[in-house]
């Protein structure tokens, strides 16, 4: 009975209530039922109290309320906690609590792998396999609020869940569709009530998308951009080759949130000897002129096989010290959670590592490996 019952969760408001009046129910259970998932987080039909027993029943019958499945939950020695999470058809994403004092960011990601293949990302190293549902983008969210028993849903200013950052696995704006219908369903005042500021996408510069994401959704936006110049950005970063740095800038420009001074996000691998010359943050700061922004220095975190080492703490300063006299707040990320592989560009499902270790094994036994074979002729 339970693969033909349908997930409530992932749906929007109008498909809710469609659902309930399929099955022969008023319009506004729909309203109870989405506060009991979304605001005190429930997953078992028989707690919602203000729905009749026989009611229970009906909806258990033909609906669940889903999470996906814990694989494996690791905390780091500096708090951060990451999950990976097992959907229905053992494809695998990760995510990551990222806490601060008495707050702090859920990374979450969008896809299973990524189309990107940024060249110093680990992540991006894993091939896209599908894109996630609204159902499994929400549930991520819902699932790392049950590891911290943070239902139902507390005041803004007295969540220690406070701030989601779409950073995670895969490009958020190539999933466009079924992330701002997640983003949605996160934002509305009878359910999560997260506030637009409290939710910032990621993207590497999908341009088109990020004029509608402005139209859609209006959440915090950060640019991965990387590089101030389209020479090396097309080298670390293939998709600049098909949106350069002109339009990207452009669509930033045009973006809600810099319209009313909100900062947007500019995000800085620093790699030594690729992007962290003096010159290149004086490029860096006639690039963004005009952009309210802020900057996001990361340091290079080492993967197994990058051919990338990160910039050393002295030249990092002294790039952050150009862009603070052109005016521009510029901190440099401190990693967390590097020992469990959840700091940025680390992410990367362990059935792919696990297939990958395999592979190598294989491959230096000089056995064929026809799997990997057929995965390279159509990823070709």
């Amino acid at each position: 009975m339970s693969d033909q019952r349908i997930d409530l969760v992932g749906l929007s408001r109008e498909e809710l209530k469609a659902e309930m009046e399929r099955i022969g129910e008023k319009g506004f259970r729909a309203k109870q039922i989405w506060q009991w998932i979304y605001h005190y987080g429930v997953t078992d039909f028989s707690k919602m109290t203000n729905i009749s027993k026989n009611l229970h029943g009906k909806l258990a019958d033909h609906f669940i309320i889903s999470r996906p499945h814990v694989s494996e939950e690791l905390t780091s020695v500096d708090r951060t906690r990451k999950w990976l999470f097992k959907f229905d058809d053992n494809n695998e994403a990760e995510t990551v609590f990222i806490p601060e004092e008495d707050r702090g960011a859920v990374c979450i990601s969008s896809q299973v792998g990524c189309t990107l293949t940024c060249k110093f990302c680990h992540t991006g190293t894993q091939l896209l396999v599908r894109n996630l549902s609204a159902a499994e983008i929400v549930g991520q969210f819902m699932a790392a609020r049950d590891s911290y028993n943070e239902w139902p849903s507390p005041p803004g200013d007295k969540r220690l869940l406070s701030n989601i950052v779409l950073m995670g696995m895969g490009e958020p704006l190539y999933n466009f569709e079924n992330v701002v219908k997640a983003l949605k369903i996160l934002m509305d005042q009878e359910g999560i009530s997260l506030s637009k500021r409290r939710i910032t996408l990621s993207t590497s510069g999908v341009v088109p998308e990020i004029r509608r994401l402005g139209e859609q959704a209006d959440v915090e936006l950060a640019i991965s951009l990387h590089a101030p110049r389209d020479d090396v950005r097309n080298e670390i970063m293939p998709i600049n080759k098909k949106y350069p740095l002109k339009e990207l800038m452009a669509a930033v420009r045009d973006y809600p949130a810099a319209i009313n001074a909100r900062r947007v996000t500019f995000e800085y691998v620093m790699l030594k000897g690729i992007n962290d010359s003096e010159a290149d943050a004086r490029e860096l700061t006639r690039l963004v002129k005009g952009i309210p922004c802020k900057f996001n220095l990361i340091p290079f975190n080492p993967w197994p096989g990058s051919e990338y080492e990160c910039s050393d703490r002295k030249t990092q300063k002294r790039f952050t010290e150009i862009l603070n006299r052109a005016g521009y707040t510029a901190t440099i990320r401190v990693t967390r959670g590097q020992d469990i592989l959840a700091a940025c560009g680390q992410l990367k499902s362990e059935s792919e590592r696990t297939r990958c270790s395999r592979l190598k094994a294989r491959l230096e036994a000089g056995i064929p490996d026809d799997e990997h074979h057929l995965m390279t002729q159509t990823a070709s």
